[in-house]
């Protein structure tokens, strides 16, 4: 089958966490035989922002990072329908432009026999639900949702006909454990996030490592001068973006890492951890997490992480991973199993497959259910 994505970027995740997913899924799609390319509007702000920070050569190691995914830009010219028309599957982002939301909706209700769906992975019908009121979504067949919380919101709201979870998850063919080599205690992957982590951060990453006097590295971008200068005084080495395909490396070179949720997401939509922890478990290193709910009962709270409830927590417990390495070994262990047997990309494409086999159009049902029958 073909599945066409639209994507703010696949090419891009700096400061744009989906197209890890993205391109897990599709990795898992093209793996088992069919067809999936991406496309992603000219100028896009990430992409734009990666080009300005690392230059072209950013653009050029995703191609060899990834060198089975196709990313096709569009512009104000691109034959949408035409696409359109050769898809079986059509995945539309939350963050695609409103007008091309409505474009794509009106071609499958002027006859388009491709299933298309919705995907959310924002907090913005919480923060801006106007924006996402204004949405046409009822020509959309699907809704995908990354939290059951965010799945009833747009039930509440009337916004879809069929809303289903689809959490994200680790791609574990890049994500997985790698040989340890020592270079420092703590490492925290993740962007600065402006004014929804920002005391986060503090209470949870640079209070605690400098009272143990850790030795670390941050990796992320749009750190402002302040709190590059905090990093430094809490004596932490910054690194800026990091390839998604660097991350494996840069966790086997610590010893603990941590999770911090961006506060909306902990506050509104209960149930919907960053994508980074789901990474960072299939890497098999140990994880401390700020307070979220893990309403869905994705993970076990204290075999495959540890809860720290403030930043005194936060800081008994890095003491305690980084001084009992039986501690350290049963978590990385439990983690990982969690991931392979529940959190893998891999998982999620078997869920999707089953999302469409119910409401696809009678084109797509009839297409998967020989899949069906040989499985």
């Amino acid at each position: 089958m073909k599945f066409v994505f639209y994507t703010h970027s696949l090419v891009s995740d700096w400061n744009h966490g989906n197209a890890h997913f993205l391109r897990g899924v599709m990795r898992e799609l093209i793996g088992r035989g069919h067809h999936a390319v991406a496309l992603e509007p000219e100028g896009g702000w990430s992409r734009e922002n990666l080009l300005r920070d690392q230059g072209e050569a950013a653009v050029e190691r995703f191609a060899r990072d990834f060198p089975e995914l196709t990313s096709r830009s569009y512009g104000a010219d691109f034959d949408h329908e035409a696409v359109l028309a050769e898809a079986d599957v059509v995945v539309v982002h939350e963050w695609t432009d409103p007008a091309l939301v409505a474009r794509i909706g009106r071609a499958r209700a002027e006859g388009g026999s491709f299933t298309l769906v919705f995907h959310d992975t924002h907090h913005r019908a919480v923060s801006a639900e106007p924006q996402i009121a204004e949405l046409r979504l009822r020509d959309y067949d699907l809704i995908l949702a990354f939290g059951e919380t965010l799945r009833e919101r747009y039930l509440q709201a009337g916004w879809g006909r069929n809303v289903v979870t689809w959490h994200e998850a680790a791609d574990t063919t890049l994500f997985r454990p790698m040989p340890y080599e020592e270079k420092g205690d703590l490492v925290w992957i993740g962007n600065w996030g402006d004014d929804e982590r920002t005391a986060e951060i503090h209470d949870f990453l640079i209070g605690p490592a400098k009272k143990l006097g850790l030795k670390g590295m941050v990796r992320g971008v749009r750190y402002p001068p302040e709190a590059l200068d905090a990093l430094a005084g809490a004596g932490l080495s910054y690194g800026g973006w990091i390839a998604n395909a660097d991350v494996p490396r840069a966790f086997a070179r610590h010893k603990v890492t941590m999770h911090i949720p961006r506060r909306p997401y902990v506050e509104a939509l209960p149930g919907i951890p960053t994508i980074r922890m789901f990474e960072a478990l299939a890497c098999g290193i140990p994880l401390i997490s700020a307070p979220w709910n893990d309403a869905e009962g994705l993970f076990r709270a204290g075999t495959d992480f540890l809860f720290a409830r403030n930043g005194e927590d936060m800081k008994a417990e890095l003491r305690r991973v980084l001084s009992d390495s039986g501690l350290a070994a049963s978590l990385s262990a439990a983690g990982l199993e969690t991931i392979r047997s529940r959190h893998s990309c891999a998982h999620r494409v078997d869920e999707l497959f089953d999302a469409l086999s119910r409401h696809g159009t009678l084109k797509l049902q009839k297409q998967l259910a020989p899949m069906e029958a040989a499985e």
